[in-house]
């Protein structure tokens, strides 16, 4: 019987196969490295946006945006990078003098004091911001 065999293997010839264990490794490295670096790449201050539900406004022509983060702490940031109110005052102060239509938004964790919140508010009041928005999370 043994010998059936090795003549029927010899007349078919070598059969050749792809051994798929590395492969589906490799696709769940991927999926994994993926699904870690995705939260970043939105944003770097990790915030709470309070739950709510807004209106959409389509806008056509771009303007020019800056976004103001507070987290829970107090911090303040503009875009990525912290900065004291001060700075902050200043900052939306010149945007606004090079355009008027600059746009103020303002993502407040929703651990941060309200007196903080209020606080960028004012800034923004003060520098003469006409387009100013508060970030929510959709429900």
């Amino acid at each position: 019987m043994s010998l059936r065999r090795r003549g029927r293997s010899r007349r078919e010839g070598a059969k050749a196969s792809i051994d798929m264990n590395s492969l589906i490794d490799l696709t769940f490295l991927l999926l994994v490295v993926f699904i870690v670096t995705l939260p970043t790449l939105e944003q770097s201050v990790h915030i709470v946006l309070p739950v709510g539900k807004t209106d959409t406004q389509k806008n056509d022509k771009k303007q020019k945006t800056l976004t103001v983060s507070i987290d829970k702490l107090g911090k303040l940031f503009l875009g990525e990078e912290p900065v004291t109110q001060d700075v902050l005052r200043g900052r939306i102060a010149k945007a606004i003098a090079e355009d008027p239509e600059t746009n103020v938004l303002i993502r407040g964790d929703v651990g941060a004091e309200y007196g903080d919140v209020y606080g960028i508010v004012k800034i923004a009041k003060d520098c003469d911001v006409k387009h100013l928005g508060l970030v929510s999370k959709e429900r």
